[in-house]
């Protein structure tokens, strides 16, 4: 088969990776606009110690994956200055550069040709493929060419975030919320190597406007976040790498493919960074599309309904969960003034995926410590933020 790609992230060099790795003879080809040197943001973070679910489709990938992470085995929220921990959480991280980098790597090895700094402006430069991927991220090229039968949809959410890294590194995964003045905030905090942690400030709409932060510079906005974080900084700098306040974009489509054209990754759905999934979710599509051509060989038709047949169920699933983390963050103003304990019990049942006797079980010195608080008698008290 010939297969053109156009994204080099995640999603479209490991989908390159893995067919490559079923059959040496496909011809493929991978455009990417940015160099490959190039990324924007710090790290990604995974709710998984090693990765687990990418050892049995690359081992090798895997291997070299799992020998750069850093793994922390706790979640702590931090609230009105108290640190509450959450046991049983285990995520790990890495700086994005180099998983792409290690991506690159093993896409060269196999014989996949990549091409960087190549802006994809017409898929027709694909016209002689016998599939086109768009892996193109949210701005989607690929999917806005075939739109009409997409038909996508987008919206932008009303919080805003910019996503900072720092030297000061953070030994568990932190979501600190703190209020000044000017309104609420919260900051995502998780180391992803041995010299810095990514750190992505959220505030809500009516913060972000009454703190000024759409005249503010690079300098201002981070001099701002800087003292905002004081105490949880340590002292530390932010650190700006074409750091922009930006709102989450949520893209979702109806259809997912189109005659031999498909969509993977951020181009086909995103999935929000509160629930730490999406590159995970770029993964799994890679998997489950490559997966859909070694059952169906060089059938495409076939390939890509089952993929959409096996992939959308779960896909569905953790977008509803991501939606309801949305609001939750969306309204937290409207929670600030809880316990930390129970400030941290409403968080962590935000999705309505758990229910506590499950939490129970992943976490039961954390809801030991809340029954201390609250009684074990207490009626549980999902957020009605919807």
């Amino acid at each position: 088969m010939k297969i053109g790609i156009a994204g080099g992230g995640p999603a479209g060099l490991y989908f390159a990776l893995l067919m490559k790795q079923l059959k040496t003879a496909h011809e493929i080809r991978l455009l990417e606009q940015n160099s490959a040197n190039a990324t924007y943001g710090w790290g990604v973070v995974f709710s998984d110690r090693a990765v687990s679910f990418l050892e049995n489709s690359a081992p090798d990938f895997h291997h070299d994956i799992k020998s750069n992470l850093e793994i922390w085995d706790k979640l702590v929220i931090l609230h009105k200055g108290q640190p509450v921990a959450i046991d049983g959480s285990v995520f790990s991280g890495i700086s994005r550069i180099q998983l792409l980098h290690i991506l690159h790597e093993h896409c060269r090895r196999r014989g996949v040709e990549l091409q960087f700094e190549t802006r994809l402006t017409d898929p027709a430069i694909f016209s002689d493929c016998d599939l086109i991927v768009g892996a193109d991220g949210v701005s989607s090229l690929v999917r806005q060419r075939y739109s009409a039968f997409f038909q996508p949809s987008l919206e932008l959410r009303s919080n805003k975030y910019i996503w900072y890294g720092t030297p000061r590194l953070f030994d568990a995964l932190s979501l600190i919320f703190c209020e000044n003045q000017d309104g609420v905030f919260v900051a995502h905090a998780y180391r992803y190597n041995q010299t810095t942690s990514a750190f992505i400030v959220e505030c809500d709409a009516a913060t972000w406007k009454k703190a000024g932060f759409a005249s503010m510079s690079d300098t201002e906005s981070r001099t701002y976040c800087e003292k905002v974080f004081e105490k949880d900084l340590h002292g530390h700098p932010l650190l700006s790498n074409k750091s922009i306040w930006i709102n989450f974009a949520v893209v979702r489509n109806r259809h997912w493919r189109h005659d031999n054209v498909v969509l993977i990754g951020d181009a086909l759905r995103t999935v929000h960074f509160s629930i730490g999934s999406g590159t995970r979710t770029a993964f799994e599509d890679a998997i489950a599309l490559a997966g859909a051509f070694e059952r169906h060989g060089e059938d495409v038709h076939a390939a890509l309904q089952r993929f959409e047949n096996i992939r959308k169920p779960s896909a569905d699933q953790l977008l509803e969960v991501a939606q309801k983390s949305v609001a939750w963050y969306e309204n937290m103003r409207c929670l600030m003034h809880l316990h930390p304990i129970a400030f941290a019990y409403d968080y962590m049942m935000r999705g309505g995926k758990v229910d506590r006797e499950s939490l129970r079980r992943k976490a039961p010195k954390f809801i030991a410590a809340y029954e201390a608080y609250a009684g074990p008698a207490r009626e549980d008290r999902h957020s009605a933020i919807k």
